[in-house]
C-alpha cells in the first residue's frame, strides 16, 4: 500500500489540458492520482531531456537569424540544464550515482555513498545535444520567425468548460495562415497511431478557433527521435469533431468526479506508472477521496479574450532530410512540396513538470 505527503486538491477538476485529457483516455485512475490526489512523480531521464529540448530550441530564436545554427543549438544545451536546475534542484537526483564507498561523494541517510554521476550526465547532455542538432535536418531557423513561442492559451466553451495548453511554436504567414508547431523528443508513431499523436494539435487547433475565430491551415508535429514531421490541415468539421469529444470526455470526468469511481484501465503503459502501489491492479489502494460526491453546481459560460498574433514574415524551411529512419517509426506520408513564402510552409509528414508541461516533460 502506499502512502503520499502530497496535499490533494480540494477544488473539482474545471479545466482540460491536452495532457489531461489524454491521462484520462489512458485510465481514470491516472487521471485522479495526478489531478485530484496530486501524487508526486519521480522525473525521468526521458521526461526531463524532452524540457530541456524545448527549453534550447525557444531559447535559439532569440538570436539573430543569421546566427541560428546547429553548433550555436548545441552549445545552448549546458547553460539551458543549469537554468533547469537552478528552477528545479531535485533533477540533480537524477545522475547521483550510490556507491559502497570511495574517495568521492558524500554520506545520505544510512551511510550509502552518495556522488555524482558525471559520466551519465555528460552522455545524457550529448543526446540532448543530438536531438537538437537533428532538428536542423527537418527545418531551417534562419528563415522562420515565429509568431509565437511557448504559447499559453486558454478559452470556455459555450457548455462553460475551459480548454488550456501551452504551445510550443506559432508561425504566421503574410497571408495571416497559422502554423501550430509542437516538437517532440521521442519517435513518431506508426501511421496506424497517427491519430492519437495529432489529438494534441487538433486541441490547440480548437481553442486557436475559438479565440481568433479563424482555423490553423496547418498542424506540425516534430519528432526528433526518428527525424519525421506529420502535418495535417485541419477543417472546421474536423475540430468540431474533436469538441463533442472533449465534451463527452468532460461528462465523463464528471460523473466519476461526482460519484468518486475512477477506475483503472490496464495497458501496457502500467509499467511506466508511478502509482502501481496506490492501484488496485497492483494491489494497492488509493488514498482516501478529497472531495465531496454529488452533482457540483454548473459551470458559468463566458468568453476568454486573448491577444491578436503578429503576423512576421514567414519564409519555407528547408526540405526535411530524415535521419535515423525506421520502419516502426515511419510517418503516414512522404514529404510534401516546399510552398512559396506568401503560404505556409509544408515539409514532410507530428511532453512537463509545471500545470499542463506533463506532456512537455516526456518524450512523446
Amino acid at each position: 500500500m502506499g502512502t503520499s505527503t502530497e496535499k490533494p486538491s480540494t477544488e473539482r477538476p474545471s479545466s482540460l489540458s491536452p495532457s489531461r485529457a489524454g491521462d484520462f483516455m489512458t485510465c481514470p485512475l491516472l487521471y485522479r492520482f495526478r489531478v485530484i490526489d496530486q501524487l508526486p512523480e519521480k522525473p525521468s531521464e526521458a521526461a526531463t531531456r524532452g524540457t530541456l529540448v524545448h527549453a534550447v530550441l525557444e531559447r535559439l530564436f532569440d538570436a539573430p537569424a543569421a546566427e541560428r545554427t546547429a553548433s550555436r543549438a548545441r552549445s545552448l544545451v549546458a547553460g539551458e540544464w543549469e537554468r533547469l536546475l537552478t528552477s528545479r534542484p531535485d533533477l540533480a537526483e537524477l545522475f547521483a550515482e550510490e556507491t559502497d564507498g570511495g574517495e568521492d561523494g558524500g554520506t545520505e541517510g544510512d551511510g550509502v555513498r552518495v556522488a555524482p554521476g558525471p559520466e551519465r550526465l555528460a552522455r545524457w547532455l550529448s543526446e540532448a545535444e543530438q536531438l537538437v542538432e537533428r532538428w536542423f535536418t527537418l527545418e531551417d531557423p534562419t528563415r522562420l520567425e515565429p509568431a509565437e513561442r511557448e504559447l499559453f492559451v486558454e478559452t470556455v466553451l459555450d457548455s462553460g468548460l475551459t480548454l488550456r495548453g501551452i504551445i510550443d511554436r506559432v508561425d504566421v504567414a503574410p497571408t495571416g495562415e497559422v502554423r501550430v508547431v509542437d516538437y517532440k523528443t521521442g519517435k513518431a508513431p506508426r501511421p496506424e497511431y497517427s491519430s492519437g499523436a495529432l489529438f494534441q494539435m487538433k486541441f490547440y487547433a480548437l481553442v486557436l478557433w475559438r479565440l481568433r475565430g479563424a482555423v490553423p491551415r496547418r498542424l506540425q508535429l516534430v519528432y526528433l527521435g526518428s527525424g519525421d514531421v506529420l502535418s495535417y490541415d485541419p477543417s472546421e468539421d474536423d475540430l468540431r469533431a474533436v469538441e463533442r469529444k472533449l465534451l463527452a470526455l468532460w461528462e465523463a470526468i464528471r460523473r466519476a468526479t461526482e460519484t468518486g469511481d475512477w477506475r483503472p484501465r490496464p495497458s501496457k503503459l502500467c509499467g511506466w506508472c508511478d502509482h502501481q502501489s496506490f492501484c488496485p491492479e497492483f494491489g494497492g489502494t488509493p488514498p482516501p477521496y478529497p472531495l465531496p460526491l454529488g452533482p457540483a453546481p454548473a459551470l458559468p459560460s463566458q468568453s476568454v479574450a486573448a491577444p491578436a498574433l503578429p503576423s512576421p514574415a514567414l519564409a519555407p524551411p528547408t526540405p526535411p532530410s530524415p535521419a535515423d529512419p525506421s520502419p516502426a517509426a515511419s510517418p503516414p506520408s512522404g514529404p510534401s512540396p516546399a510552398v512559396p513564402p506568401q503560404a505556409v510552409p509544408s515539409p514532410a509528414l507530428p511532453e512537463d513538470s509545471a500545470g499542463d508541461r506533463q506532456g512537455r516533460m516526456g518524450p512523446v
